[in-house]
Order: C-alpha cells, then sequence, then structure tokens
C-alpha cells in the first residue's frame, strides 16, 4: 500500500532560548512574486538569472516570507511586528494571531507590540474585526516613522495605498503608542535602533540577555540572496532607496563584524541566522544548532 501524498510541512512557529529570555519567530505566511521588479533594479535579466543560479534558485520567482518576531524576556512579552493580517488572508498570510497558538500564547498575552515600520505586512495584524487584536499590549512605534506617514509629505507615491492604510489603521491609536528614538528602552533588555531607509523611519530592535543578543531588524535586507548578496542593488521596496543602501551596507557590516544573531522578517523561515562577508558583498548562513547546545 502507497501512503497518501500530503504536500509540504513546516511547523510555523520556531522558538530558542536567547541567556534568559527566549525569542520566537512565526511563520505568518509566504507569497510567491516575481523577482524583477522589486529586486535587482540595476541588473538586467541575464545578470539576475546569474544571481539566482548560483544560490540554486528560481530565475523567475521566489518565494515571500512574512515572519513576526515574539521576545519573552522574562517580565514581558514583546512582539515586533504584527503581519499581514486579513489584508492577505486570501493569498497566503496573514495567519499571525492563529499561530500564537502554536508557539502556546494567546493575543492578551502580548504586553508590548513594537513596530518596525508601517509597510503593509508589519501593520495589517494590528486590528481585527476592527479591535486591537492584542488588547493589553503597549504600542510602539518610532516617531519619526510615525510622524512621516502621517503628514505624508515625503512619502512615495507609490505608496499612496499604504499610507491609506497607515491613516486608517495606525493614525487613530496615536494615544495609545510610545514614540520611540535611537537608543530608546523597549521592555527588558530591548533596545531601539534608528534604521532608516527602507521606510523613512523605520526602527530596529537590539535584544540583549546574559550577554547573548538578537537583532530584530525589520527590513534591513528583504531577500537572503538578492539584498543580501547585493548590497548596493535598488530595492523597489525601499522608500528612500540611496538611504536604505546605506543603511543595509552599515548594519550587514556591523552584524558581519560582531557575529551578531539576526531575526530577519524577510529571511528564510525560521528566519534566524548570521550574515559573513563574502568578498565586497555579504552572505546569509541560518542559524544551526548553536542556539541549543
Amino acid at each position: 500500500m502507497t501512503a497518501e501524498l500530503l504536500g509540504p510541512l513546516r511547523h510555523p512557529a520556531h522558538r530558542f532560548t536567547l541567556g534568559d529570555a527566549e525569542v520566537t519567530t512565526i511563520l505568518d505566511g509566504t507569497i510567491p512574486m516575481g523577482i524583477r521588479p522589486p529586486f535587482l533594479l540595476d541588473k538586467d535579466d541575464e545578470q539576475i538569472a546569474a544571481i539566482a543560479t548560483a544560490a540554486n534558485l528560481p530565475t523567475d520567482r521566489l518565494e515571500n516570507n512574512f515572519i513576526p518576531t515574539l521576545v519573552n524576556t522574562g517580565s514581558e512579552l514583546v512582539l515586533f511586528d504584527t503581519g499581514c493580517g486579513h489584508f492577505r488572508r486570501n493569498n497566503g498570510a496573514g495567519f499571525l494571531l492563529e499561530r500564537l497558538a502554536d508557539a502556546g500564547y494567546a493575543p492578551g498575552d502580548i504586553d508590548v507590540v513594537a513596530l518596525t515600520h508601517v509597510h503593509p505586512d508589519h501593520i495589517g495584524g494590528i486590528l481585527e474585526d476592527g479591535e486591537i487584536a492584542f488588547p493589553n499590549a503597549q504600542l510602539m512605534i518610532g516617531r519619526r516613522e510615525f510622524d512621516e506617514w502621517n503628514s505624508g509629505a515625503n512619502i512615495p507615491p507609490q505608496r499612496a495605498e499604504n499610507r491609506e492604510m497607515f491613516l486608517k489603521l495606525i493614525a487613530p491609536l496615536a494615544e495609545r503608542f510610545v514614540f520611540l528614538e535611537d537608543g530608546d528602552r523597549v521592555a527588558s533588555g530591548v533596545t531601539a535602533e534608528a534604521a532608516f531607509g527602507h521606510s523613512i523611519g523605520q526602527m530596529m530592535f537590539r535584544i540583549e540577555s546574559s550577554g547573548k543578543q538578537v537583532l530584530v531588524w525589520g527590513d534591513i535586507a528583504n531577500h537572503f540572496v538578492f539584498s543580501v548578496g547585493n548590497p548596493d542593488s535598488p530595492v523597489g521596496f525601499d522608500d528612500d532607496k540611496d538611504t536604505a543602501i546605506a543603511t543595509r551596507r552599515r548594519v550587514l557590516d556591523m552584524c558581519a563584524t560582531d557575529g551578531l544573531l539576526i531575526a530577519g522578517h524577510h529571511m528564510p523561515y525560521p528566519s534566524v541566522g548570521y550574515v559573513e562577508r563574502n568578498g565586497d558583498a555579504y552572505r546569509w548562513t541560518p542559524a544551526a544548532y548553536q542556539l541549543r547546545l
């Protein structure tokens, strides 16, 4: 008797210990898309095909992961970004709320929701059925990020729908937000750091516990090969492309120099790994058993 074919399977929650803290990455979902746009805007089709082939990837398609990170500091449960919510639930993403249960949590357990930035796949899940999805959470966001999107003056035209989303979801919650500056404390052992460019006021978050660190970097890089391996290549998703490239270079260099562990929203699930130098660029290396020994 031949067993029934059941299709691909991967668990939607992944947890590891960081000092005295626990870090959980949760697969909000995946959506297939083309490589260009948005990636490698300065490359022609032949160059793109060569880059993809060298990494054993398809030359015309990619899988875009959406992976919020949850950190239990021992005294607070902090969620970084809220996924796509109902906006993309029919397209393969937006499942953070139900997958919290796979990680052992309920929405009401979340003490802090800290947003890296306000692009749709990071704020879409902040409301569910018109109510705040995490009813007991203190909301936090970079002050510059909120102010820029609230003003709209420097938001690129291609983000018009995104700004409407911000005005509908985030702006009405202004009184519930704590506004962060570079270096501000978010929770025990959690610090906000400026990472402007991809979104004008994007923030990333450094978590430290008992001498161990992980950097929740938001969208510093949106693809583990096309962005990490080609940091100077313009990305269509980046709102201020020149600043995004400079920030990407700075953060990749810092991560490679310091051997810093990274949780990236769009890195291959479970989205935890390291950056190492590869000539004039960088290479993404997934974390393995070193986090369990």
